[in-house]
């Protein structure tokens, strides 16, 4: 039986650190699939923060871009698995300094990755920011970027079990 959580935060809001929270309090072995990729030294600090605040134990998986076939790879039942995250997963797909692969395109990959989630034994638990609270961004990419990821945001949400939004570390259950 499929189990998904989705939290939804701002940046820094505590969505991670609740998303682990979660996994700890499940009792079951943990995979943690990591989107980003590494750009710079501040980013290399803020995943640096990440990986130590996390369980030794737990199972790391990095995966900026073919998270669909990860998924179907690690979700079994009896296991937990936390993707952080859908936002830097999306960017990877559409910002084309971030190397998307050739071989698709966005719109398939969310597709496939829409079709899998319903379907994956154990818990899984996906971590996306809400971008959608501010104003119109400027710029194309930007805008596509808010669009792509409010839309992702409600179809997983449709999907999931369990939706929660992090705002200062406290987590507000909406479905």
């Amino acid at each position: 039986m499929t189990d998904i959580t989705l939290i939804l935060g701002g940046a820094r809001s505590g969505k991670s650190a609740y998303a682990e929270k979660l996994a700890s309090e499940s009792n079951l072995p943990v995979t943690y699939v990591a989107t980003a990729q590494i750009y710079d030294d501040e980013f290399k600090a803020r995943v640096q923060h990440h990986k130590a605040r996390r369980p030794a134990h737990w199972i790391l998986v990095e995966e900026p871009h073919h998270l669909t076939k990860e998924l179907s790879r690690l979700a079994a039942s009896n296991q937990c698995v936390i993707v952080d995250c859908l936002t830097l997963w999306l960017a990877q797909w559409i910002c084309a300094d971030c190397n998307p692969p050739k071989d698709s395109d966005w719109q398939s990959e969310r597709e496939r990755f829409l079709k899998l989630i319903a379907t994956l034994p154990g818990k899984v638990i996906l971590v996306s920011n809400e971008v959608g609270m501010g104003i119109v961004p400027l710029g194309e990419i930007n805008r596509q970027f808010q669009d792509e990821q409010g839309r992702l945001n409600q179809a997983i949400a449709a999907l999931a079990n369990n939706v929660v939004f992090v705002a200062a570390g406290l987590p507000l259950n909406l479905k």
